[in-house]
């Protein structure tokens, strides 16, 4: 008598762990932004908390508060830091929507349309200002150091990435050098600045700080792969922003390289802005499936996730490793 095997389906990753992980830390954390989005200045708080309240997952300050479960550190200076952390991305998103021309952010209508260009870039530095002042009040000029210099490589990457919109020839290495300014660069610091606040060893400061660094990569990889794969719903924005923006992301990089002349000549003049329809947008996504762009650029951000998890493979095995790792895991699964 034989009987089939049948394996058991795996289970998807997920951000459980880390949520469960961080909730206590992320209580405090949440209090410190809504005492700090506060103005005497009533659109402040409401366009502030139009974005903040918008249903992101705050990655980054759960890192933060992940990285401080991880080396065991028992204070509580790490909730003002992972307030400041959301505080930068979320300052980098308001001036990214007026840049980008948004119209949706997190599924809903991005705070340029709903209160203007000025008033979003306005808000956006006062975030900034206050995300420095918590900095200021933990008092480490180790932290805020490596927290100021995230900021302006932030910022950098946003020039980086300006300058290399619609412009076809960008390489491989140029836009995985200005997605690790533009988004890894906070997630390594978001991770780094727990090992500084719980005086951990240069080698533990270190491996965080590659944690959070390929962890960042490996989400963009996957954040621009979704937007030639998944519809508006499950992005949370208008897909084909990138294709109609000119902006030379990875799959349409590899796409550019392995495409015929024709095919080239398609790719020419769509990211200059000549070819923006919504038919368009379809023979791109057509030509990306054709030279297998998605499957390989999430086969590279496999390759950071993995990057991410050993990084972390010095510390001793327990729940915020395991919750870590299979965050790690859950940014590359995203959109499948």
């Amino acid at each position: 008598m034989s009987a089939d095997v049948v394996p058991l389906p795996r289970k998807a990753p997920t951000l459980d762990p880390m949520l469960a992980l961080t909730a206590p830390g992320m209580n405090a954390v949440n209090a410190v932004i809504l005492e700090r989005m506060q103005s005497e200045i009533p659109l402040i708080p409401r366009l502030a908390g139009h974005l903040i309240s918008g249903g992101g997952k705050r990655l980054r300050p759960m890192l933060t508060l992940a990285g401080a479960e991880l080396v065991g550190y028992k204070g509580t200076r790490h909730h003002k830091l992972a307030a400041a952390v959301e505080f930068i991305h979320t300052a980098t998103l308001l001036h990214d929507d007026v840049v980008d021309g948004s119209e949706l952010r997190r599924g809903k209508a991005a705070a340029n349309i709903i209160f203007g260009n000025p008033a979003t870039v306005l808000v956006g530095d006062f975030l900034f200002s206050r995300a420095f002042e918590l900095m200021t009040e933990d008092g480490s000029l180790r932290v805020l150091s490596i927290l100021s210099r995230a900021s302006a490589v932030i910022a950098e990457g946003e020039v980086s990435q300006l300058s290399a919109q619609r412009q076809i020839t960008t390489s491989e290495e140029q836009y995985l050098e200005i997605i690790g300014a533009k988004t890894a660069a906070l997630f390594a610091a978001a991770s780094q600045i727990s090992a500084v606040v719980a005086e951990c060893s240069e080698e533990q400061e270190r491996a965080l700080e590659a944690y959070g660094r390929n962890l960042g990569i490996a989400f963009q990889l996957v954040d621009d792969a979704i937007d030639y794969s998944s519809d508006a719903a499950q992005m949370g924005k208008q897909q084909g922003d990138d294709f109609r923006e000119g902006k030379m992301t990875l799959p349409v990089i590899l796409a550019y390289a392995r495409g015929g002349e024709a095919e080239r000549r398609f790719w020419r003049d769509a990211i200059l802005g000549h070819r923006a329809s919504d038919a368009d947008l379809a023979e791109a996504i057509a030509l990306i499936e054709r030279h297998n762009a998605i499957a390989d650029t999430r086969e590279r951000a496999r390759h950071f996730a993995a990057r991410a998890i050993d990084a972390i493979s010095i510390f001793p095995d327990g729940k915020a490793r395991q919750a870590m790792a299979e965050a790690a895991q859950f940014a590359v699964a995203r959109g499948h």
